[in-house]
């Protein structure tokens, strides 16, 4: 799993590996790793997220298997273009 940007600096890191069988049980694994971090939910979920090279859109997390060696990235919302 990598971070970028704003979501890197609320998770306090840039990567970490977080085993799950889906992306909604890795989301609430990493919500609780770090919820002692101020503001990383709010910041996560303003994120666009990506498994491989395919984004999630307004999938449901919890239909979005996850194999190993898959690679979530979250990305927030940059300015500009």
């Amino acid at each position: 799993m990598h971070y970028w940007a704003s979501a890197r600096a609320a998770a306090g890191q840039a990567e970490e590996r977080v085993p799950a069988g889906s992306l909604a049980e890795l989301l609430e694994e990493i919500s609780r790793r770090h919820r002692d971090r101020d503001r990383f939910d709010d910041v996560i979920a303003s994120c666009s997220i990506l498994v491989g090279d395919t984004p999630v859109g307004a999938r449901d997390p919890a239909t979005i298997t996850l194999h190993p060696g898959d690679t979530v990235e979250l990305l927030p919302p940059f300015a500009g273009g």
